[in-house]
């Protein structure tokens, strides 16, 4: 039987330029200028107002509601000279009007870098001579990852190889090839484990004959007495005395366990910080760091197919300039959308955070509510906001992520940011006596005693994000 019903539900649904706006919204500078060069080539009632610049300072920004775009999706009361009229002011981008009152700064290029890889191979080259090897050595560098070490089984490579260039290389001379390799400088490149790694460092390294036979002997021997730190049970098997052992130790602790971290290129290692703060006069100024993003405006050269004195177009023709100059007139407004809700969100940020952009340090806890109660959206328009973003300030490039933190209540009734608790972490570690560290219990303890409330898992939890190990891992010789 067929029958008839009602159901009450109830929904969120965006409009397409709802959604535009939200996407532009997380986008940092550099995808920002991409995806406005992309919607150039694909729209074409876009064009760039090259006469313009898009320089807009803080004092420029006009206060309006975060529903701008909602309400004005009603305004569609327009005719065909409308569509292409290029003198509408709200169809150009807001930059539109701005002269340009400065030259643009300038921006020295990057020098140029040889990669690791091609470093290394040319080391190679200087004592192999044999094209298999030096097949298998490119091989074997190409699949280093950017530690240094090699993740990938020799004979998968081998394989490769062989079934690439039709040849019958084997596992043993891909071996031989990678302990060459290990012995290049830096030394312990393409290690498979850190213990290969840190014997590499100790055979190219310049040491005493007898301190660098008993170094191999723990580290190929004796690895995880070395590894967990079982100085007694080293002595005793070694026969060695407490100054030996600390003599050896010391040595292999200054091996880069990492020997490929920091070979990046500088292009690779850049960032462009999207918001620039900087002090004047006690106050704080905010620039929105979006200079070479494109001024945009609408493209008039579409006006002789709509025009009543142009030639005659059909109805397609008008239909497609119309939804294009839709297209186009949501996309510029959406950037100026975007501009002014990152704006709100970095002057209340650094509202908040005032005392650390005065002096650099002491995080006050804020959370996305924090800010988005006062700038009256969504906690997850300001997640999109933060994401992937950074500011200049005169402590360093920050991403907006390192001014949210949670908070601890201490004794006096105020909350205290969890990245100062971490911090003081960090500083009764490093003032620890290196034979009696610090357990996490302890540090606890200690914290409580200086009126802040905080649980052992929690301090484990702090210890670890830090990056520094369990107490017995960081007890010395």
């Amino acid at each position: 039987m067929i029958n008839l019903s009602q159901q009450l539900r109830l929904g969120l649904r965006l409009t397409p330029q709802q959604v535009q706006y939200l996407k532009l919204l997380q986008l940092p500078t550099l995808s920002l200028e991409q995806r406005i060069k992309l919607e150039l080539e694909l729209n074409p009632m876009l064009e760039l107002n090259e006469e313009q610049d898009l320089t807009l300072e803080q004092d420029d920004l006009v206060e309006e509601p975060e529903e701008k775009i909602e309400e004005s999706q009603t305004e569609d009361d327009y005719t065909i000279e409308d569509y292409i009229n290029d003198d509408l002011a709200g169809f150009k981008s807001p930059e539109a009007s701005k002269s340009k009152d400065e030259d643009d700064t300038y921006e020295s290029p990057m020098p140029s870098t040889i990669p690791l890889s091609e470093r290394l191979l040319s080391q190679l080259k200087m004592s192999v001579t044999d094209e298999e090897e030096i097949l298998l050595a490119e091989e074997i560098l190409g699949n280093v990852d950017k530690d240094g070490y090699l993740r990938r089984e020799l004979t998968l490579i081998v394989q490769d190889l062989n079934l690439s260039y039709g040849l019958i290389l084997t596992v043993e001379k891909a071996e031989q090839v990678l302990q060459k390799i290990l012995l290049l400088d830096p030394s312990g490149i393409a290690a498979r484990n850190l213990q290969e790694c840190l014997i590499a460092q100790l055979h190219t390294g310049k040491y005493a004959h007898s301190l660098k036979e008993l170094g191999i002997r723990i580290l190929t021997t004796f690895f995880e007495d070395f590894k967990l730190k079982r100085f007694d049970n080293l002595e005793q098997n070694l026969s060695i005395s407490r100054e030996t052992l600390k003599k050896v130790i010391e040595i292999i602790q200054h091996f880069n366990p990492k020997p490929g971290e920091g070979e990046f290129t500088a292009q690779e290692n850049y960032i462009t910080p999207d918001f620039i703060v900087e002090k004047d006069n006690g106050d704080f100024i905010i620039t929105l760091n979006d200079r070479n993003i494109p001024a945009l405006r609408i493209n008039s050269a579409y006006k002789q197919l709509v025009t009543p004195k142009g030639k005659k177009v059909s109805a397609e023709t008008k239909d497609f300039v119309k939804k294009k100059f839709e297209a186009a007139k949501w996309f510029i407004a959406s950037i100026h959308q975007r501009r002014e809700t990152l704006m709100k969100v970095m002057k209340i940020i650094v509202e908040k955070q005032r005392q650390w952009f005065e002096e650099g340090e002491s995080l006050k806890p804020m959370i996305y509510k924090n800010i988005s109660e006062i700038v009256g959206v969504d906690i997850s328009t300001i997640s999109r906001v933060v994401n992937s973003k950074y500011v200049q300030t005169e402590f360093g490039v920050h991403s907006l992520r390192f001014f949210f933190t949670s908070g601890l209540e201490s004794d006096n009734g105020e909350d205290i940011s969890n990245q100062v608790v971490k911090q003081r972490v960090k500083d009764m570690i490093a003032a620890e006596h290196p034979q009696d560290p610090l357990n996490d219990d302890k540090i606890a303890e200690m914290l409580k005693q200086e009126g802040i409330r905080i649980a052992r898992r929690t301090v484990a939890k702090y210890r670890e994000q830090i990056g520094l190990p369990i107490a017995r891992m960081r007890r010395k010789v």
